[in-house]
């Protein structure tokens, strides 16, 4: 059987290891604190669609696969655990003349691409979402919404694990040959190995230089309020001033709100000015904001690659393939990524969306 090891317990990473355990690989991740990164921040929005969307047809056609996977790969993970997928709809509202512009052009976007989506009018999006404040109208997509990334990747680990795989709490420092070394001195052997440790990946030692792309990190700060009964009856952007907002209830009562964008390097630093603007931005669309409980703030890193877009596949070294770069879509992209590094891993067809996001495209 051939040996996979894993390095990287993000939601990538998990996704992955469970579906190549899946293909009958002996699979091992390696992370000193699986999904305690990005993917545990994550407010794990399923939209139909965003504006980087517009002009990338390559990356275009990713997201769509992955899309399209989401109900099934949710389904099989519910065999193992709770995946907390919600497929109930996704609200984009209209808050000034602007958005409303904004709203049209996604509307005719979405109709081009077959994905379902409604014209609502100022009055349905009250109904629809009561706790609004005033919008001008918004767009409807019922095939789409949301899922808890941290109720996921707990999933993925439990699913990993009961199919035989492993999941070791250390990080890797080194790789040597066929073996990567951690950090408490031990030694794994691999057949082939898959660097997804999000933006750290590129600073895994031992390897040539210029083979992995430089993962560079983008901070992002994500508010946690929480009601009982919920606030909001679904998933949500609020669009206003040329931005949006986006707001994901939970059947528990959670409120994620998110989310900043800061190029602030390896700076994981909550800060006061990133609490001010998630609230002050979730006041004006919601009124009631102001008094549901505070929960959390938390920050994370997103992993962005040079041009912005995921890497997918076997670097230029043997036997050793990337799987990072994908900057606010981790989540949203993890399906199709599972498959098409599944099917690296086992030499079967991959995924023709995967093609063009090779580490190759890089050099190296």
């Amino acid at each position: 059987m051939m040996d996979i090891v894993i390095a990287g317990g993000g939601v990538i990473g998990l996704a992955t290891a469970w579906r190549a355990q899946q293909r009958g690989l002996s699979v091992t991740v390696i992370d000193p604190a699986p999904a305690s990164k990005a993917s545990h921040v994550s407010a794990g929005m399923l939209p139909p669609g965003n504006e980087q969307l517009y002009d990338q047809p390559e990356l275009l056609a990713l997201y769509l696969a992955s899309r399209d996977l989401y109900p099934s790969f949710a389904a099989e993970l519910e065999e193992f655990a709770p995946s907390g997928y919600r497929r109930d709809g996704v609200l984009d509202a209209a808050f000034d003349d602007d958005a409303l512009h904004t709203l049209d052009h996604q509307h005719a976007f979405q109709k081009s691409l077959g994905i379902a989506v409604e014209r609502v009018s100022a009055e349905e999006c009250a109904r629809l979402q009561p706790a609004f404040a005033p919008a001008l109208g918004g767009l409807l997509s019922p095939d789409d919404g949301a899922i808890d990334p941290r109720v996921m990747t707990a999933a993925l680990q439990t699913a990993l694990k009961k199919l035989g795989g492993t999941v070791v709490h250390e990080r890797v420092i080194r790789v040597d040959g066929h073996t990567v070394l951690l950090g408490d001195g031990g030694v794994v052997p691999f057949d082939r190995l898959v660097l997804a440790a999000g933006c750290w990946t590129h600073r895994i030692e031992g390897l040539p230089k210029g083979a992995i792309p430089e993962i560079r990190p983008v901070k992002g700060q994500i508010l946690r309020l929480h009601s009982d009964p919920p606030l909001l009856n679904l998933t949500a952007r609020a669009l206003s001033g040329g931005s949006s907002l986006y707001l994901v209830p939970r059947l528990d009562g959670e409120l994620v709100v998110g989310a900043t964008y800061e190029e602030r390097g390896y700076d994981e630093t909550v800060t006061a000015a990133g609490t001010n603007e998630l609230l002050t931005r979730a006041a004006a669309v919601l009124p009631g904001a102001g008094d549901l409980r505070f929960a959390e703030i938390s920050a994370s890193l997103r992993p962005g690659s040079p041009d912005d877009l995921p890497v997918i596949g076997p670097t230029a070294v043997p036997d050793v393939y990337l799987a990072s770069g994908h900057f606010r879509m981790g989540v949203q992209l993890s399906p199709v990524t599972a498959e098409a590094m599944a099917a690296h891993l086992t030499g079967t067809a991959v995924p023709d969306p995967a093609v063009p996001f090779s580490p190759l495209r890089f050099g190296g």
